[in-house]
């Protein structure tokens, strides 16, 4: 069984095209939770819909407290062996569960898969081949944390790491970083692009930070503080 874990918040306009592109792909028997943190367009009447009709979906009711935390939310209420991550706003292209999970298969000791995307514009015209090349993606700790590479569209973990990751710090830059990262060397880069990856004026992400240097300073004092808190505590 998998689990897939999107967080959604207003995400009307593009919802279908990932919920159709996503629910394809999954057995009987895996489901998708969606934690929605207070959606005022047509996004909870999206999903009330879709439920109706797909006993894999469960709809939950986000806590009220952004992006990392409503991720955080969804993934508590997984039940999956993996759980794939996804942004309401990208399609996965065909197959896309089916060659992460034989990564999955083929490597009992990695914990995380992080497979390529291609960057496109709002009509899913594409502008980047490949996410992993257009931002120079490698493993790495110290390279990950300055200039995180973990991107949460193409991840997908093991249920195990659950007890490590959880709860997500309150001041760290990103949930996907956090995740990478504490995952260490049981990462997997798979270099093969299996998202449309949408950027357009409502992202919650940015492609290019507009962050100032100073602030990158504090988020990374942060999250490095966060990290090792939280690996002394699960030793």
């Amino acid at each position: 069984m998998i689990s897939v874990c999107m967080a959604t918040y207003n995400g009307a306009a593009y919802l279908r095209e990932q919920l159709d592109s996503i629910l394809v792909q999954l057995e009987e028997t895996d489901e998708l939770i969606v934690s929605d943190d207070g959606s005022t367009d047509e996004t909870v009447a999206i999903l009330a819909s879709y439920a109706a009709k797909d006993p894999r979906i469960q709809v939950l009711k986000g806590p009220g407290k952004g992006l990392i935390k409503n991720f955080e939310y969804g993934i508590r209420h997984t039940r999956g062996e993996l759980v794939f991550l996804a942004d309401q706003d990208d399609v996965w292209l065909p197959e896309k569960v089916a060659k992460i999970k034989a990564v999955f298969a083929e490597n009992p000791a990695v914990d995380v898969v992080v497979s390529d995307l291609s960057v496109t514009d709002e009509q899913l015209k594409v502008q980047h081949a490949s996410y992993f090349q257009l931002k120079k993606v490698k493993t790495g700790f110290w390279r990950n944390v300055w200039r995180n590479g973990y991107i949460g569209a193409g991840m997908a973990f093991r249920s195990r790491l659950k007890e490590k990751i959880l709860p997500f710090p309150d001041k760290i830059p990103m949930h996907d970083m956090w995740i990478g990262l504490l995952a260490g060397n049981k990462l997997r880069l798979l270099p093969e692009s299996l998202t449309l990856y949408r950027r357009h004026g409502n992202n919650s992400s940015e492609l290019a930070s507009s962050t100032s240097f100073r602030q990158k300073l504090v988020w990374r004092g942060n999250l490095l503080m966060s990290l090792r808190s939280r690996i002394r505590t699960r030793r």
